[in-house]
Protein backbone atom coordinates (compact mmCIF):
# COMPACT_ATOMS: atom_id res chain seq x y z
CA UNK A 1 0.00 0.00 0.00
CA UNK A 2 1.30 3.54 -0.81
CA UNK A 3 0.68 6.29 -2.76
CA UNK A 4 1.77 5.24 -6.01
CA UNK A 5 1.55 1.19 -5.64
CA UNK A 6 -2.11 -0.04 -4.92
CA UNK A 7 -2.94 2.94 -3.27
CA UNK A 8 -6.55 3.31 -1.42
CA UNK A 9 -6.66 6.76 -2.46
CA UNK A 10 -9.01 6.01 -5.63
CA UNK A 11 -11.08 3.43 -4.25
CA UNK A 12 -11.86 5.84 -1.19
CA UNK A 13 -12.16 9.05 -3.81
CA UNK A 14 -14.87 6.95 -6.02
CA UNK A 15 -16.82 5.28 -3.08
CA UNK A 16 -17.22 8.94 -2.02
CA UNK A 17 -18.51 10.13 -5.79
CA UNK A 18 -20.25 6.86 -5.74
CA UNK A 19 -22.53 7.95 -2.39
CA UNK A 20 -23.70 11.59 -3.42
CA UNK A 21 -26.99 12.35 -4.33
CA UNK A 22 -26.29 13.25 -7.55
CA UNK A 23 -24.22 10.49 -9.16
CA UNK A 24 -24.20 9.01 -12.18
CA UNK A 25 -23.47 5.10 -12.73
CA UNK A 26 -21.13 4.92 -15.90
CA UNK A 27 -19.40 1.91 -14.90
CA UNK A 28 -20.26 0.17 -17.61
CA UNK A 29 -17.30 1.55 -19.31
CA UNK A 30 -15.13 -0.62 -17.32
CA UNK A 31 -16.67 -3.53 -19.58
CA UNK A 32 -15.19 -1.85 -22.96
CA UNK A 33 -11.62 -1.21 -21.45
CA UNK A 34 -11.72 -4.85 -20.27
CA UNK A 35 -12.85 -5.55 -23.98
CA UNK A 36 -10.15 -3.41 -24.98
CA UNK A 37 -7.79 -4.83 -23.03
CA UNK A 38 -8.33 -8.65 -23.13
CA UNK A 39 -9.97 -8.93 -26.83
CA UNK A 40 -9.02 -6.65 -28.46
CA UNK A 41 -5.23 -6.25 -27.66
CA UNK A 42 -5.34 -2.77 -27.44
CA UNK A 43 -3.55 -2.26 -24.01
CA UNK A 44 -2.75 1.61 -24.22
CA UNK A 45 -6.15 3.67 -24.07
CA UNK A 46 -5.96 7.55 -23.63
CA UNK A 47 -8.90 9.36 -23.14
CA UNK A 48 -8.55 13.28 -23.49
CA UNK A 49 -11.63 15.89 -22.52
CA UNK A 50 -12.09 19.50 -21.50
CA UNK A 51 -11.66 19.77 -17.68
CA UNK A 52 -14.28 19.24 -15.22
CA UNK A 53 -15.61 16.54 -17.70
CA UNK A 54 -15.34 13.57 -15.71
CA UNK A 55 -11.94 12.25 -16.47
CA UNK A 56 -10.26 12.18 -12.79
CA UNK A 57 -14.06 10.35 -11.59
CA UNK A 58 -13.09 7.63 -14.12
CA UNK A 59 -9.74 7.14 -13.57
CA UNK A 60 -10.29 6.71 -9.85
CA UNK A 61 -13.22 3.81 -10.94
CA UNK A 62 -10.68 2.00 -12.89
CA UNK A 63 -8.31 2.32 -10.23
CA UNK A 64 -10.79 1.17 -7.81
CA UNK A 65 -12.05 -1.80 -9.83
CA UNK A 66 -8.90 -3.36 -10.76
CA UNK A 67 -6.58 -2.63 -8.34
CA UNK A 68 -5.93 -4.90 -4.91
CA UNK A 69 -5.81 -2.28 -2.53
CA UNK A 70 -9.50 -2.71 -1.05
CA UNK A 71 -11.84 -4.90 -1.66
CA UNK A 72 -14.34 -3.07 -3.64
CA UNK A 73 -17.15 -5.95 -4.14
CA UNK A 74 -19.72 -3.33 -1.79
CA UNK A 75 -18.92 -0.44 -4.02
CA UNK A 76 -19.80 -2.22 -7.52
CA UNK A 77 -22.26 -5.00 -6.45
CA UNK A 78 -24.55 -2.11 -6.94
CA UNK A 79 -23.72 -0.86 -10.04
CA UNK A 80 -24.13 -1.64 -13.68
CA UNK A 81 -20.78 -3.65 -14.51
CA UNK A 82 -21.63 -6.10 -11.74
CA UNK A 83 -24.24 -7.43 -14.32
CA UNK A 84 -21.28 -7.82 -16.84
CA UNK A 85 -19.68 -11.68 -17.19
CA UNK A 86 -16.54 -10.08 -16.82
CA UNK A 87 -17.24 -8.58 -13.23
CA UNK A 88 -15.94 -11.27 -10.80
CA UNK A 89 -13.14 -12.32 -13.11
CA UNK A 90 -11.73 -8.65 -13.57
CA UNK A 91 -12.68 -6.88 -9.97
CA UNK A 92 -9.85 -5.93 -7.61
CA UNK A 93 -7.37 -8.50 -9.66
CA UNK A 94 -4.17 -6.33 -10.43
CA UNK A 95 -1.52 -4.39 -8.65
CA UNK A 96 -2.20 -0.95 -9.51
CA UNK A 97 0.26 1.77 -10.13
CA UNK A 98 -1.75 5.29 -10.19
CA UNK A 99 -0.11 8.66 -11.14
CA UNK A 100 -1.46 11.88 -11.18
CA UNK A 101 0.80 13.80 -12.83
CA UNK A 102 -1.37 16.92 -11.70
CA UNK A 103 0.12 16.67 -8.00
CA UNK A 104 4.01 19.12 -7.39
CA UNK A 105 6.11 18.15 -5.08
CA UNK A 106 6.50 20.92 -2.24
CA UNK A 107 8.10 24.45 -3.28
CA UNK A 108 8.67 22.36 -6.96
CA UNK A 109 10.62 24.60 -9.06
CA UNK A 110 12.07 22.48 -11.84
CA UNK A 111 11.57 19.23 -13.92
CA UNK A 112 14.20 17.26 -12.18
CA UNK A 113 12.70 17.69 -8.70
CA UNK A 114 8.93 16.87 -9.75
CA UNK A 115 9.80 14.00 -11.55
CA UNK A 116 12.56 12.60 -9.09
CA UNK A 117 9.99 12.44 -6.45
CA UNK A 118 7.37 10.47 -8.76
CA UNK A 119 10.30 7.88 -9.74
CA UNK A 120 11.79 7.68 -6.37
CA UNK A 121 8.16 7.32 -4.90
CA UNK A 122 7.36 4.15 -7.03
CA UNK A 123 11.13 2.67 -6.52
CA UNK A 124 10.33 2.77 -2.84
CA UNK A 125 7.42 1.16 -2.80
CA UNK A 126 8.31 -1.63 -4.86
CA UNK A 127 11.50 -2.15 -2.73
CA UNK A 128 8.69 -2.55 0.38
CA UNK A 129 6.50 -5.03 -2.13
CA UNK A 130 9.24 -7.24 -3.12
CA UNK A 131 12.16 -7.37 -0.94
CA UNK A 132 13.69 -10.07 -1.70
CA UNK A 133 14.34 -9.19 -5.43
CA UNK A 134 17.24 -6.08 -4.35
CA UNK A 135 15.17 -3.54 -6.63
CA UNK A 136 17.43 -0.45 -6.42
CA UNK A 137 16.27 3.20 -5.14
CA UNK A 138 18.37 4.81 -7.62
CA UNK A 139 17.51 2.85 -10.77
CA UNK A 140 14.90 3.43 -13.44
CA UNK A 141 11.46 2.51 -12.36
CA UNK A 142 11.32 0.29 -15.91
CA UNK A 143 14.49 -1.45 -15.28
CA UNK A 144 12.98 -2.55 -11.35
CA UNK A 145 9.09 -3.29 -13.19
CA UNK A 146 11.01 -5.51 -15.42
CA UNK A 147 12.73 -7.39 -12.84
CA UNK A 148 9.70 -8.01 -10.93
CA UNK A 149 7.99 -9.09 -14.44
CA UNK A 150 10.91 -11.68 -14.96
CA UNK A 151 11.11 -12.89 -11.31
CA UNK A 152 7.53 -13.03 -10.78
CA UNK A 153 5.70 -12.86 -13.75
CA UNK A 154 4.36 -9.49 -12.17
CA UNK A 155 2.11 -7.36 -13.96
CA UNK A 156 0.73 -3.99 -13.46
CA UNK A 157 -2.63 -1.82 -14.39
CA UNK A 158 -1.61 2.05 -14.73
CA UNK A 159 -3.75 4.83 -14.26
CA UNK A 160 -2.22 8.05 -15.40
CA UNK A 161 -4.32 10.91 -14.73
CA UNK A 162 -3.59 14.28 -16.20
CA UNK A 163 -0.95 13.57 -17.69
CA UNK A 164 -0.45 16.52 -19.96
CA UNK A 165 -0.19 18.33 -16.54
CA UNK A 166 3.39 19.41 -16.40
CA UNK A 167 3.35 21.27 -19.43
CA UNK A 168 1.21 24.20 -18.25
CA UNK A 169 4.01 24.82 -15.68
CA UNK A 170 5.94 27.69 -15.96
CA UNK A 171 9.54 26.63 -15.30
CA UNK A 172 8.51 23.57 -17.95
CA UNK A 173 11.14 23.96 -20.79
CA UNK A 174 11.24 22.33 -24.19
CA UNK A 175 13.58 20.24 -23.29
CA UNK A 176 12.28 19.25 -20.49
CA UNK A 177 9.10 18.46 -22.60
CA UNK A 178 11.28 15.57 -24.09
CA UNK A 179 12.86 13.90 -21.51
CA UNK A 180 9.25 13.83 -19.86
CA UNK A 181 7.74 11.66 -23.06
CA UNK A 182 10.62 9.62 -22.62
CA UNK A 183 10.09 8.58 -19.11
CA UNK A 184 6.60 7.96 -20.53
CA UNK A 185 8.02 5.95 -23.02
CA UNK A 186 10.51 3.93 -21.45
CA UNK A 187 8.05 3.10 -18.61
CA UNK A 188 5.35 1.84 -20.61
CA UNK A 189 5.78 1.26 -24.30
CA UNK A 190 6.40 -2.48 -25.31
CA UNK A 191 6.95 -3.31 -21.45
CA UNK A 192 5.93 -7.34 -20.90
CA UNK A 193 4.34 -5.79 -17.35
CA UNK A 194 1.62 -3.62 -18.60
CA UNK A 195 -1.74 -5.26 -18.45
CA UNK A 196 -3.13 -1.70 -19.30
CA UNK A 197 -2.56 1.67 -19.60
CA UNK A 198 -5.42 3.65 -18.79
CA UNK A 199 -4.04 7.30 -19.56
CA UNK A 200 -6.14 10.68 -19.07
CA UNK A 201 -5.41 14.22 -19.94
CA UNK A 202 -6.91 17.60 -21.90
CA UNK A 203 -4.29 17.52 -24.22
CA UNK A 204 -3.94 15.25 -27.69
CA UNK A 205 -0.83 13.00 -26.88
CA UNK A 206 0.01 12.79 -31.16
CA UNK A 207 0.93 16.35 -31.30
CA UNK A 208 3.56 15.87 -28.47
CA UNK A 209 4.84 12.35 -30.16
CA UNK A 210 5.33 13.86 -33.43
CA UNK A 211 7.86 10.33 -33.47
CA UNK A 212 6.95 7.17 -32.05
CA UNK A 213 6.99 8.18 -28.20
CA UNK A 214 3.43 7.58 -27.54
CA UNK A 215 2.31 5.98 -30.65
CA UNK A 216 1.29 2.72 -28.73
CA UNK A 217 -1.68 4.40 -27.31
CA UNK A 218 -5.34 4.85 -28.51
CA UNK A 219 -6.50 8.11 -27.88
CA UNK A 220 -10.32 9.15 -27.59
CA UNK A 221 -11.32 12.46 -27.96
CA UNK A 222 -14.51 14.45 -28.04
CA UNK A 223 -14.73 15.74 -31.07
CA UNK A 224 -14.18 12.63 -33.32
CA UNK A 225 -14.07 9.77 -31.50
CA UNK A 226 -17.16 8.16 -30.92
CA UNK A 227 -16.21 4.71 -28.69
CA UNK A 228 -16.12 6.07 -24.83
CA UNK A 229 -18.33 9.18 -25.87
CA UNK A 230 -21.12 8.88 -23.56
CA UNK A 231 -19.20 8.00 -20.51
CA UNK A 232 -18.30 11.46 -19.95
CA UNK A 233 -20.31 14.11 -19.63
CA UNK A 234 -24.18 13.87 -18.84
CA UNK A 235 -26.62 12.51 -21.41
CA UNK A 236 -30.22 13.87 -21.09
CA UNK A 237 -31.57 10.75 -20.33
CA UNK A 238 -29.13 10.80 -17.05
CA UNK A 239 -29.62 14.85 -16.34
CA UNK A 240 -33.67 13.99 -16.41
CA UNK A 241 -33.04 11.72 -13.67
CA UNK A 242 -30.78 13.92 -11.87
CA UNK A 243 -33.47 16.90 -11.53
CA UNK A 244 -36.38 14.13 -10.54
CA UNK A 245 -33.67 13.41 -7.48
CA UNK A 246 -33.37 17.00 -6.73
CA UNK A 247 -36.84 17.43 -7.22
CA UNK A 248 -37.49 15.00 -4.22
CA UNK A 249 -35.13 16.15 -2.15
CA UNK A 250 -34.34 19.96 -2.29
CA UNK A 251 -36.37 21.87 0.48
CA UNK A 252 -37.17 24.31 -2.04
CA UNK A 253 -36.36 23.40 -5.85
CA UNK A 254 -35.89 26.47 -7.59
CA UNK A 255 -34.31 25.37 -10.85
CA UNK A 256 -36.41 23.97 -13.14
CA UNK A 257 -35.44 21.69 -16.27
CA UNK A 258 -35.30 24.28 -19.53
CA UNK A 259 -33.10 26.32 -16.97
CA UNK A 260 -30.89 23.27 -16.67
CA UNK A 261 -30.48 22.34 -20.29
CA UNK A 262 -30.21 26.30 -21.12
CA UNK A 263 -27.25 26.79 -19.13
CA UNK A 264 -25.39 23.69 -19.32
CA UNK A 265 -26.45 21.96 -22.43
CA UNK A 266 -25.22 22.51 -25.34
CA UNK A 267 -22.25 19.93 -26.15
CA UNK A 268 -22.13 16.16 -28.03
CA UNK A 269 -20.78 13.24 -28.85
CA UNK A 270 -18.96 12.77 -31.99
CA UNK A 271 -21.94 10.25 -32.32
CA UNK A 272 -24.40 13.12 -32.16
CA UNK A 273 -25.43 12.76 -28.53
CA UNK A 274 -25.98 15.76 -26.33
CA UNK A 275 -23.96 16.14 -23.13
CA UNK A 276 -24.05 18.35 -20.40
CA UNK A 277 -21.23 19.95 -18.31
CA UNK A 278 -21.05 17.28 -15.49
CA UNK A 279 -19.99 19.24 -13.32
CA UNK A 280 -22.03 22.21 -13.68
CA UNK A 281 -25.11 20.26 -12.91
CA UNK A 282 -23.89 18.54 -9.83
CA UNK A 283 -23.16 22.20 -8.32
CA UNK A 284 -26.14 23.54 -9.62
CA UNK A 285 -28.68 21.07 -8.05
CA UNK A 286 -26.47 20.84 -5.15
CA UNK A 287 -26.44 24.90 -4.39
CA UNK A 288 -30.08 25.01 -5.84
CA UNK A 289 -28.57 27.73 -8.01
CA UNK A 290 -28.18 28.92 -11.42
CA UNK A 291 -24.29 30.14 -12.33
CA UNK A 292 -20.92 29.81 -13.40
CA UNK A 293 -19.67 27.02 -11.93
CA UNK A 294 -17.01 25.98 -14.49
CA UNK A 295 -14.49 28.41 -14.97
CA UNK A 296 -14.00 30.05 -11.19
CA UNK A 297 -11.85 33.45 -12.17
CA UNK A 298 -10.70 35.23 -15.16
CA UNK A 299 -13.59 33.31 -17.44
CA UNK A 300 -13.48 35.92 -20.31
CA UNK A 301 -9.61 36.58 -20.44
CA UNK A 302 -9.63 32.79 -20.74
CA UNK A 303 -11.52 33.25 -23.87
CA UNK A 304 -9.68 35.92 -25.14
CA UNK A 305 -5.85 34.24 -24.64
CA UNK A 306 -7.14 32.01 -27.42
CA UNK A 307 -7.89 34.71 -30.22
CA UNK A 308 -6.22 38.07 -28.84
CA UNK A 309 -3.30 37.34 -31.61
CA UNK A 310 -5.87 36.83 -34.33
CA UNK A 311 -8.87 39.20 -33.79
CA UNK A 312 -9.66 40.29 -37.40
CA UNK A 313 -10.43 36.79 -38.50
CA UNK A 314 -12.50 35.55 -35.93
CA UNK A 315 -14.32 38.59 -34.92
CA UNK A 316 -17.42 39.04 -37.31
CA UNK A 317 -17.53 35.43 -36.59
CA UNK A 318 -17.90 35.82 -32.44
CA UNK A 319 -20.85 38.24 -33.36
CA UNK A 320 -22.11 35.58 -35.19
CA UNK A 321 -21.81 33.06 -32.10
CA UNK A 322 -22.99 35.03 -29.68
CA UNK A 323 -26.52 35.27 -31.44
CA UNK A 324 -26.84 31.92 -31.67
CA UNK A 325 -25.51 31.15 -34.97
CA UNK A 326 -22.89 28.47 -35.59
CA UNK A 327 -19.77 29.03 -37.91
CA UNK A 328 -18.14 26.54 -40.11
CA UNK A 329 -14.12 25.15 -39.27
CA UNK A 330 -12.74 22.43 -39.39
CA UNK A 331 -11.13 21.07 -36.23
CA UNK A 332 -7.56 20.41 -35.95
CA UNK A 333 -7.29 19.33 -32.12
CA UNK A 334 -3.47 19.09 -32.34
CA UNK A 335 -3.78 22.94 -32.62
CA UNK A 336 -4.44 23.49 -29.10
CA UNK A 337 -0.62 22.46 -28.25
CA UNK A 338 0.55 25.36 -30.60
CA UNK A 339 2.56 28.10 -29.21
CA UNK A 340 1.07 30.54 -30.97
CA UNK A 341 -2.67 30.36 -32.62
CA UNK A 342 -2.15 31.66 -35.95
CA UNK A 343 -5.00 30.75 -37.99
CA UNK A 344 -8.46 31.12 -36.99
CA UNK A 345 -8.83 27.05 -37.45
CA UNK A 346 -6.40 26.68 -34.87
CA UNK A 347 -7.73 29.04 -32.06
CA UNK A 348 -11.09 26.94 -32.97
CA UNK A 349 -9.60 23.78 -32.85
CA UNK A 350 -8.02 24.91 -29.11
CA UNK A 351 -11.26 26.29 -27.96
CA UNK A 352 -13.37 22.97 -28.55
CA UNK A 353 -10.29 21.00 -27.04
CA UNK A 354 -10.24 23.05 -23.69
CA UNK A 355 -14.39 22.92 -24.02
CA UNK A 356 -15.07 26.42 -24.52
CA UNK A 357 -16.92 25.81 -27.80
CA UNK A 358 -18.52 23.31 -29.12
CA UNK A 359 -18.26 20.79 -32.04
CA UNK A 360 -20.67 19.32 -33.99
CA UNK A 361 -18.90 17.01 -36.04
CA UNK A 362 -21.50 16.10 -38.71
CA UNK A 363 -22.31 19.54 -39.94
CA UNK A 364 -18.24 20.48 -39.05
CA UNK A 365 -19.73 23.65 -37.27
CA UNK A 366 -18.64 25.23 -33.95
CA UNK A 367 -20.79 27.13 -31.80
CA UNK A 368 -21.00 28.49 -27.79
CA UNK A 369 -22.55 25.31 -26.26
CA UNK A 370 -24.50 27.17 -23.37
CA UNK A 371 -25.83 30.20 -21.35
CA UNK A 372 -22.66 29.54 -19.16
CA UNK A 373 -20.55 30.20 -21.63
CA UNK A 374 -22.25 32.51 -23.77
CA UNK A 375 -22.13 34.80 -20.56
CA UNK A 376 -18.59 35.07 -20.46
CA UNK A 377 -18.46 35.34 -24.56
CA UNK A 378 -20.93 38.25 -23.87
CA UNK A 379 -18.44 39.95 -21.17
CA UNK A 380 -15.61 39.37 -23.32
CA UNK A 381 -17.35 41.69 -26.14
CA UNK A 382 -17.84 44.07 -23.35
CA UNK A 383 -14.80 44.42 -21.69
CA UNK A 384 -12.11 44.01 -24.64
CA UNK A 385 -11.22 47.56 -26.64
CA UNK A 386 -8.66 45.89 -28.98
CA UNK A 387 -12.37 44.21 -30.48
CA UNK A 388 -12.55 47.12 -32.65
CA UNK A 389 -16.19 48.06 -33.56
CA UNK A 390 -16.96 45.05 -32.27
CA UNK A 391 -16.69 46.33 -28.40
CA UNK A 392 -17.80 49.60 -29.90
CA UNK A 393 -21.17 48.74 -30.69
CA UNK A 394 -21.77 46.47 -27.69
CA UNK A 395 -20.90 49.48 -25.71
CA UNK A 396 -23.55 51.19 -27.27
CA UNK A 397 -25.59 48.57 -26.15
CA UNK A 398 -26.58 50.04 -22.85
CA UNK A 399 -28.03 52.91 -24.74
CA UNK A 400 -29.88 51.47 -27.13
CA UNK A 401 -31.87 49.14 -24.57
CA UNK A 402 -32.59 52.52 -22.62
CA UNK A 403 -34.04 54.41 -26.44
CA UNK A 404 -36.64 50.97 -27.13
CA UNK A 405 -37.72 51.53 -23.39
CA UNK A 406 -38.20 54.88 -23.76
CA UNK A 407 -39.31 55.01 -27.45
CA UNK A 408 -36.43 56.80 -28.86
CA UNK A 409 -36.90 55.40 -32.53
CA UNK A 410 -34.23 58.19 -33.43
CA UNK A 411 -31.61 56.95 -31.27
CA UNK A 412 -32.03 53.46 -32.09
CA UNK A 413 -31.59 54.34 -35.86
CA UNK A 414 -28.67 56.46 -35.05
CA UNK A 415 -26.91 53.47 -33.37
CA UNK A 416 -28.25 50.76 -36.12
CA UNK A 417 -26.41 53.64 -38.69
CA UNK A 418 -23.60 53.68 -36.42
CA UNK A 419 -23.38 49.39 -37.09
CA UNK A 420 -24.01 49.56 -40.72
CA UNK A 421 -21.52 52.59 -41.22
CA UNK A 422 -18.54 50.61 -39.78
CA UNK A 423 -16.02 48.14 -42.50
CA UNK A 424 -17.21 44.69 -41.79
CA UNK A 425 -18.54 41.73 -44.32
CA UNK A 426 -21.27 41.18 -41.72
CA UNK A 427 -22.91 44.34 -41.77
CA UNK A 428 -23.91 44.29 -45.54
CA UNK A 429 -27.15 42.52 -44.59
CA UNK A 430 -27.61 40.42 -47.12
CA UNK A 431 -29.74 38.35 -45.18
CA UNK A 432 -31.87 38.29 -41.91
CA UNK A 433 -29.52 35.83 -40.57
CA UNK A 434 -26.15 38.67 -40.13
CA UNK A 435 -28.96 41.34 -39.12
CA UNK A 436 -30.23 39.14 -36.24
CA UNK A 437 -26.40 39.48 -35.49
CA UNK A 438 -25.90 42.46 -35.53
CA UNK A 439 -28.81 43.34 -33.51
CA UNK A 440 -28.04 41.24 -30.76
CA UNK A 441 -24.86 42.71 -30.41
CA UNK A 442 -26.20 46.38 -30.00
CA UNK A 443 -28.60 44.99 -27.23
CA UNK A 444 -25.96 43.01 -25.71
CA UNK A 445 -25.61 44.28 -22.28
CA UNK A 446 -29.75 43.95 -22.26
CA UNK A 447 -28.83 40.08 -21.21
CA UNK A 448 -27.92 41.81 -17.50
CA UNK A 449 -31.70 42.76 -16.90
CA UNK A 450 -33.31 40.13 -19.90
CA UNK A 451 -33.24 36.25 -20.75
CA UNK A 452 -33.03 36.93 -24.50
CA UNK A 453 -34.41 34.20 -26.60
CA UNK A 454 -33.94 33.89 -30.88
CA UNK A 455 -36.57 32.53 -32.92
CA UNK A 456 -38.41 31.46 -29.22
CA UNK A 457 -42.03 29.33 -30.47
CA UNK A 458 -44.63 31.88 -29.28
CA UNK A 459 -48.02 32.28 -30.20
CA UNK A 460 -48.42 31.05 -33.81
CA UNK A 461 -45.28 30.95 -35.33
CA UNK A 462 -41.93 31.92 -34.40
CA UNK A 463 -40.79 35.23 -33.27
CA UNK A 464 -36.96 36.46 -33.94
CA UNK A 465 -36.10 37.47 -30.30
CA UNK A 466 -38.06 37.65 -27.14
CA UNK A 467 -36.40 39.51 -24.21
CA UNK A 468 -37.97 38.06 -20.98
CA UNK A 469 -37.50 40.19 -17.73
CA UNK A 470 -35.89 39.21 -14.91
CA UNK A 471 -36.91 41.49 -12.38
CA UNK A 472 -40.69 41.74 -11.68
CA UNK A 473 -42.58 44.15 -13.66
CA UNK A 474 -39.80 45.08 -16.51
CA UNK A 475 -41.32 46.00 -19.69
CA UNK A 476 -41.67 42.39 -21.91
CA UNK A 477 -40.31 42.93 -25.15
CA UNK A 478 -40.68 41.69 -28.96
CA UNK A 479 -38.64 41.85 -31.33
CA UNK A 480 -39.02 41.34 -34.93
CA UNK A 481 -36.48 42.19 -37.64
CA UNK A 482 -37.09 42.83 -41.61
CA UNK A 483 -35.22 43.24 -44.43
CA UNK A 484 -36.75 45.31 -47.37
CA UNK A 485 -39.77 45.77 -45.49
CA UNK A 486 -41.45 48.48 -42.96
CA UNK A 487 -40.90 48.22 -39.50
CA UNK A 488 -45.03 48.57 -39.49
CA UNK A 489 -44.88 45.17 -41.17
CA UNK A 490 -42.84 43.62 -38.48
CA UNK A 491 -45.43 44.75 -35.55
CA UNK A 492 -48.21 43.77 -37.73
CA UNK A 493 -46.76 40.23 -37.65
CA UNK A 494 -46.43 40.05 -33.91
CA UNK A 495 -49.91 41.06 -33.30
CA UNK A 496 -51.16 38.50 -36.06
CA UNK A 497 -49.41 35.90 -34.92
CA UNK A 498 -49.86 36.57 -30.98
CA UNK A 499 -46.36 36.72 -30.32
CA UNK A 500 -46.99 38.43 -26.91
CA UNK A 501 -49.22 35.34 -25.29
CA UNK A 502 -45.38 34.35 -24.28
CA UNK A 503 -45.34 35.88 -21.76
CA UNK A 504 -48.48 34.52 -20.39
CA UNK A 505 -47.31 30.92 -19.33
CA UNK A 506 -49.41 27.68 -19.20
CA UNK A 507 -53.27 27.62 -18.72
CA UNK A 508 -54.21 28.02 -15.19
CA UNK A 509 -51.17 28.84 -13.84
CA UNK A 510 -50.31 32.32 -12.37
CA UNK A 511 -48.80 34.69 -15.20
CA UNK A 512 -44.87 35.13 -14.72
CA UNK A 513 -44.68 38.64 -16.46
CA UNK A 514 -46.51 41.11 -15.26
CA UNK A 515 -44.90 44.31 -16.88
CA UNK A 516 -45.99 45.73 -20.32
CA UNK A 517 -45.18 44.18 -23.70
CA UNK A 518 -43.34 46.44 -26.24
CA UNK A 519 -43.54 45.16 -30.02
CA UNK A 520 -39.98 46.16 -31.66
CA UNK A 521 -40.06 46.12 -35.29
CA UNK A 522 -36.68 46.81 -36.72
CA UNK A 523 -36.34 46.77 -40.72
CA UNK A 524 -33.33 47.73 -43.27
CA UNK A 525 -33.86 48.53 -46.46
CA UNK A 526 -30.85 47.17 -48.86
CA UNK A 527 -32.19 49.81 -52.18
CA UNK A 528 -31.64 53.16 -49.46
CA UNK A 529 -28.99 51.50 -46.61
CA UNK A 530 -31.22 53.02 -44.04
CA UNK A 531 -32.96 51.49 -40.93
CA UNK A 532 -36.39 51.99 -39.67
CA UNK A 533 -37.81 51.39 -35.72
CA UNK A 534 -41.01 51.18 -34.50
CA UNK A 535 -42.13 50.31 -30.96
CA UNK A 536 -45.66 49.97 -29.87
CA UNK A 537 -46.81 48.79 -26.25
CA UNK A 538 -49.49 46.22 -26.81
CA UNK A 539 -52.74 44.97 -25.21
CA UNK A 540 -52.69 41.05 -23.94
CA UNK A 541 -55.92 39.51 -23.40
CA UNK A 542 -56.05 40.30 -19.64
CA UNK A 543 -54.45 43.47 -19.47
CA UNK A 544 -55.53 47.61 -20.66
CA UNK A 545 -54.65 49.50 -23.99
CA UNK A 546 -51.88 50.87 -23.56
CA UNK A 547 -50.43 53.98 -26.47
CA UNK A 548 -48.29 53.74 -29.13
CA UNK A 549 -44.74 54.63 -28.17
CA UNK A 550 -44.00 56.19 -31.85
Amino acid sequence: MGMYLNSRFPYEEYKNIAGTRFFVDKSAMLDEVISSMAVDGQRYLCITRPRRFGKSVMANMVGAFFGRAVDGKCLFDRLQIAESANYEKYRNQYDVISIDFSRMPRDCSSYQQYITRIQDGINQELMKAYPRLGLSLEGAVWDNLQLIFEEEWGKFVFVIDEWDAIFHKAFITEGDRMDFLAFLKNLLKGQPYVELAYMTGVLPIAKYSSGSELNMFQEYNMAVSERYGTYFGFLEAEVDSLFHIYRQTAKNPRITRKELKRWYDGYQTASGERLYNPRSVVCALTDNQLRNYWTSSGPYDEIFYYIKNNIEDIREELVLMVSGERVKSAVQEYAATATELASRSQIYSAMVVYGLLAYDAETGEVMIPNKELMDRFNELLLSKDSLGYVYKLAKESERMLKATLWGDTETMIQILKFAHDTESPILSYNSEIELSAVVNLVYLSARDRYRVEREDKAGEGYVDFIFYPQRQGDENIILELKVDATPEEAIRQIKEKNYALRFQGKLGEKPKYTGRVLAVGISYSRKTKEHACRVEALTLPSGSPCRALS
